[in-house]
């Protein structure tokens, strides 16, 4: 199951086994809170341990307590059995909670990067020159890399046509970017992802360069249709979404017939597979 874990979680625990399940809706995984207990505590049942924690997080009236969810898990015996789990968050949330010294290198890793969130504020470049070295890293070309910050710098400007007309939350946002998916491509970005087998790296960092394109083809006429159209709240905009997001489809399909063959690709830049759980998230 190494691979069907969250790359940073894997790492804190240096391979220890933490029972994780992927939420695609959500796009987050959830992590075993009895698993991180053990490794964090040296307590001989950590079940116990977690079950006094648990009550006293209750007692203060800890949000952590709240976002606690039960899910049915592979225990050891092969059997899946309800558990409580939590989000990234939520477990790093319950790392800060653990009086543990065992707890403290985790601890200290955290504040590592408030720190540096911290720093970005000050000096937003230096996000940038980590984000330009991560991807050098993985093996991206400068002339690519400038090409991904004019996509993020587009988008941005999409956003913002977007808000003018009316739509606020992230939720809406996303929803106006499935409609333009769905227009070209046939796939919501989350079916995307799933066709071409990631879950929370960036769809657009796994396209091909014709896909890149024609999601930038998308984009750009959603924004010049809403600049000019001015449709107000989420329905009008969701039309000119699709409208938008058809004009890339027109170019796929005119391609496509030229080329004989499809340009959705399966294609992605990771040298690892995940593995799919059996067991579907229930009672969540």
């Amino acid at each position: 199951m190494q691979n069907d874990k969250l790359k940073t979680i894997t790492n804190l625990f240096e391979g220890k086994e933490i029972r994780s399940l992927w939420d695609s809706e959500i796009e987050d995984y959830y992590f075993s809170v009895v698993d991180v207990i053990s490794v964090l505590t040296d307590a001989n049942i950590p079940r116990n341990y977690w079950s006094d924690l648990k009550r006293k997080l209750k007692s203060e009236g800890s949000e952590l307590h709240e976002n606690i969810v039960q899910l049915k898990l592979k225990a050891s015996d092969g059997k899946y059995r309800n558990t409580d789990v939590l989000d990234t968050e939520g477990i790093f949330r319950l790392i800060e909670s653990v009086p543990s010294k065992n707890a403290e290198p985790f601890k200290l890793w955290l504040a590592k990067l408030g720190r540096q969130e911290v720093d970005n504020v000050f000096d937003p470049s230096k996000g940038i020159d980590k984000m330009i070295d991560y991807y050098l890293k993985k093996g991206y070309s400068l002339e690519w890399i400038e090409a991904r910050i004019k996509a993020i710098i587009n988008r941005k400007k999409l956003t913002h046509t977007w808000k003018e007309n009316g739509i606020e939350s992230n939720n809406e946002y996303a929803i106006l970017t499935n409609e333009i998916y769905k227009s070209w491509s046939g796939m919501k970005a989350s079916e995307y992802k799933k066709f071409k087998g990631i879950r929370k790296e960036s769809l657009r960092d796994n396209m091909t360069d014709i896909e890149v394109v024609l999601t930038d083809l998308g984009e750009l006429a959603t924004r010049e249709l809403a600049k000019k159209h001015k449709p107000t709240g989420l329905e009008e905009n969701k039309k000119i979404a699709k409208v938008g997001g058809n004009v890339a489809k027109v170019a796929r399909d005119d391609l496509e017939e030229k080329l004989g063959e499809s340009i959705i690709s399966s294609q992605n830049i990771l040298n690892y597979q995940y593995v799919d759980n059996s067991k579907q998230i229930e009672n969540k």
